[in-house]
């Protein structure tokens, strides 16, 4: 199963950072929250990407494209007007990536449209490319399957910053609401499981798919909540980068569930 990451957002919340390169390129322990969000999927089996770049994609497509020098120990021998590169150690990852260009100011509908081609018929994984969490991938997809709808989102609790979700007992979600100044309830995580069809249900480059899309999918009954009571941090600000930092430089990152 093919796993989407939206990766071509302008950032403009941390734009201290964000004015050079794209948001999910932003380092956390000297490796971008992108590559995070990727080990995270890799560690339980999933390992072919597909990355919805926009702004500034050519730094994600060098990024990738010197990926295996970078993780290698390597000897260049020029001697003897040779021009020989050796490989002595190699540490890439088991990954196929591939790195579309959806667009400068496409929506974020219109990015999943642009990629349908790459993932063809067949159900797909899609989250966003500045967000950590430990949800458990394999939990996620079991239950995507259990309940035969189209879409399955994961619902997370992080206070009132964002607009929240109203979900019935078996897990339904009726329909999408601004946030209210008492409120407690949850928000879209990503971390979303997808059937093929719900590429019909977006209409072009301009379509938001936290809008339209999702709240279609809601009102026919067919938007699926897997509830996440673990870590789930996005990188919105600069605060936020802070915060990752920190618990990525204690050693106990909530979000690493791989091995060394």
């Amino acid at each position: 199963m093919k796993v989407v990451l939206l990766a071509g957002g302008f950032g403009t919340r941390i734009s201290e950072e964000s004015h050079l390169k794209p948001k999910p390129m932003i380092e956390i322990g000297e490796q971008p929250i992108l590559w995070h969000i990727m080990k995270q999927y890799s560690a339980y089996g999933f390992n072919e990407f597909i990355i919805c770049a926009g702004y500034k994609q050519h730094i994600i497509k060098e990024y990738f494209a010197d990926y295996f020098l970078h993780t290698s120990d390597i000897t260049f021998d020029f001697t003897q007007g040779k021009n020989d590169v050796v490989v002595h150690h190699n540490s890439s990852e088991p990954w196929k990536v591939t790195v579309v260009d959806t667009g400068l100011n496409t929506m974020t509908g219109g990015r999943v449209k642009r990629i349908a081609p790459y993932v063809g018929s067949e159900p797909f994984m899609l989250t966003y490319g500045d967000g950590v969490s430990n949800v458990d991938i394999g939990k996620l997809l079991a239950f995507h399957k259990s309940h035969g709808r189209l879409a399955t989102m994961t619902a997370v609790n992080v206070g009132q910053r964002f607009g929240v979700l109203d979900i019935s007992e078996e897990g339904r979600i009726n329909s999408f609401r601004e946030k209210q100044n008492d409120d407690g309830a949850v928000i879209n995580g990503g971390f979303m499981v997808l059937q093929p069809e719900v590429f019909d249900y977006i209409e072009g480059d301009s379509t938001v798919f936290e809008k339209a899309p999702l709240e279609r999918l809601a009102d026919e009954g067919q938007l699926m909540a897997y509830r996440h009571e673990g870590f789930w941090q996005c990188m919105d600000t600069q605060r936020d980068h802070q915060l990752l930092e920190k618990l990525w430089a204690s050693g106990q990152a909530p979000w690493k569930v791989w091995a060394d």
